[in-house]
Formats: structure tokens, C-alpha cells, sequence
């Protein structure tokens, strides 16, 4: 294990040992399991003040997003001048062009740490006892190309996580655009629709190749991602003081 997650890691494991424990009179032999989803709610209730800004700044970004292409054509071949009237354009909206990478950025250490867990066979010099827990006929630590295969039973519950990354990346920019009906800013590029149609699906491709528990972390955190944009962007529509009138046409 790499000495940089040692520290974190054997924390994660007496973390996710205690929820498994304080879980196991209501879940059984899930307790694991559920101890999981549970360390990843945490994670992201640590997260949710990062959250809420980051989806306020999306929100900004579609808003000001008709400004932005009617600049793009204003100062088409002369970038220098583009790329400083877009940095005053945000600083006025009090947004930016990365607004809603932090909260994602911030977890990669979370997921790394998951990982870490579930692939280490000792931590503190013990053998990891998390590994042998199951979720129905899966160890934690398995992976869905491992063992018998995908076509076993082991295989069956890594086909099941599958399916539900799928219908979470298939639903989440639908559950995103209606809570925001008036934001959809005209038509984008073609490169930029398929990237938005095919982004959210990376999830199968990582769940495919790392543990079980790791899956499992990416279904949680996904499914919180599109109910919390969802959720915040609501609020946001409820408050008479973040309504703005609309931003006038650009100058020709």
C-alpha cells in the first residue's frame, strides 16, 4: 500500500468498522455493505457547503452562457481579447468557467482511500478483515473479472451495480435539466452534447475494473450527485432574492 494512504486508509477502516458494527442489528451479513454507502454519505454531508456553491456556480455558468456565445461571435479570431472580456463577463456574475469541479476534485482522495481499502490484503500489519465481507454473493474486495468470472453469481451482482450506474447517469442530466427548465442556453456543439451524453457513463467503465466496495462508493456518490443538484437547484428557484432578471442582449 502506498505509504501516502496509509494513515487515511487504516482510518477509513475503523470507520467503516464501526458503522459495519453499529449497522449489523438491522442490515445482518450486509452490514458491510451498508457501512460503505454510509462512510460515502458522510463524505459527502462533509462536502455539501462546497456542494451548494458548486451548483450555484453551474447555475451561473448556464445563465451568463448566451453572453458568452454572443462574445465568441463578437470576437471571433482574436482570442486574447475574447478570453479577457469572458474573465470580466465571470468576475461581474461572481462565477467562473471551473465553477462545480471542487466538490468533485475533493473527493478523488475519498475514492483513492475506498480503493486502498479494498485492495490492501494487510493494514497496521493485520490482515485486512474487511476483504471477506460479502454483498449477496460477492466479497467486497472482488473484481468482476476475477474469481469465477462474470458469468457466475459473483459476476450477477457486479451485472446488477452495472445496470443501476446506469440508469444514474442516464437519469441524473434529466433530473438536472428539469429542475431547471429555463436554463437550457440554446444549442451547444456537437462535441459538447455527445461529451454530456457520454461523461456520466464512465462510472461502468471504472466499477468494471476496481472492487466491488469501490462500485459501490461511485453508485452512492453518483445517486447523492443527482439528487442534491436537484434538490439545491429547487431551492434556489424558491427564493425570490436569487431570481435576477435577465442579462441584456450584448451590444453589436
Amino acid at each position: 500500500m502506498l505509504s501516502l494512504f496509509g494513515v487515511p486508509v487504516d482510518a477509513a477502516y475503523h470507520v467503516v468498522s464501526a458503522f459495519a458494527q453499529l449497522l449489523a442489528p438491522v442490515a445482518g451479513g450486509l452490514a458491510t455493505a451498508a457501512a460503505i454507502v454510509a462512510f460515502t454519505v458522510a463524505v459527502r454531508l462533509l462536502l455539501l457547503p462546497l456542494s451548494y456553491r458548486a451548483t450555484r456556480g453551474l447555475a451561473s455558468q448556464a445563465r451568463v452562457l448566451p453572453q458568452v456565445q454572443a462574445l465568441q461571435k463578437r470576437h471571433a479570431g482574436q482570442p486574447d481579447r475574447l478570453q479577457s472580456e469572458v474573465a470580466a463577463l465571470y468576475r461581474r456574475e461572481g462565477t467562473g468557467q471551473f465553477a462545480g469541479c471542487l466538490p468533485a476534485l475533493l473527493q478523488l482522495p475519498f475514492f483513492s482511500v475506498m480503493y486502498q481499502l479494498f485492495r490492501s490484503a494487510r493494514l497496521g500489519g493485520r490482515p485486512n478483515g474487511l476483504l471477506g465481507h460479502r454483498l449477496l454473493d460477492a466479497t467486497l474486495g472482488s473484481h468482476w473479472l476475477s474469481g469465477p468470472g462474470p458469468l457466475s453469481t459473483q459476476g450477477a451482482v457486479f451485472l446488477g451495480l452495472f445496470a443501476l450506474l446506469a440508469v444514474v447517469a442516464w437519469v441524473a442530466p434529466r433530473v438536472a435539466r428539469a429542475a431547471r427548465p429555463g436554463e437550457d442556453a440554446g444549442p451547444a456543439p456537437a462535441v459538447t452534447r455527445g461529451l454530456a451524453r457520454v461523461l456520466p457513463f464512465a462510472t461502468l467503465a471504472v466499477a468494471a475494473v476496481m472492487p466491488l466496495a469501490t462500485g459501490l462508493y461511485l453508485l452512492t456518490t453518483t445517486t447523492w450527485t443527482a439528487a442534491e443538484r436537484a434538490v439545491i437547484a429547487r431551492i434556489g428557484r424558491s427564493r425570490p432574492g436569487d431570481a435576477r432578471p435577465p442579462a441584456p442582449p450584448a451590444r453589436r
